[in-house]
């Protein structure tokens, strides 16, 4: 098992890595809207929460040597369901023609407050 820290995504806001490779498998922690040079979270939209989501989990793949597309499944945790059109767009954009397997759930609460949080599992 080799833990992954990427220099460029925010610092855990706890005990946790990155993300860990184990065999040809990387596992992301969750990643929330924090800018990774001040540890705030990003404005309270959904729009850029979900952009600064997806820059993280991007930065975080790249510091294991690997990109979105070798993500074959992702959890996107929601505190509004509502939001679900939004956060599709922005992910669109982010994954372009790549669809992994993901499932959506909404959640009572994130931390920090935030409004989504994101998981990947990605192959190498």
């Amino acid at each position: 098992m080799e833990l992954i820290t990427a220099t460029n995504a925010p610092e855990a806001i706890g005990p946790y890595s990155h993300a860990v490779r184990s065999g040809p498998l990387l596992f992301t922690s969750g990643q929330i809207p924090l800018n990774p040079e001040t540890g705030i979270l990003v404005n309270d939209n959904i729009k850029e929460q979900a952009q600064q989501v997806l820059i993280n989990l991007r930065n975080v793949l790249q510091a294991a040597g690997l990109g979105m597309s070798n993500v074959v499944k992702t959890t996107v945790f929601l505190k509004d369901m509502a939001e679900f059109p939004i956060l599709n767009e922005i992910y669109a954009e982010h994954f372009g023609e790549h669809a992994p397997a993901r499932s959506t759930i909404q959640v009572a609460a994130l931390p920090l407050g935030c409004r989504v949080e994101i998981e990947a599992i990605a192959e190498a």
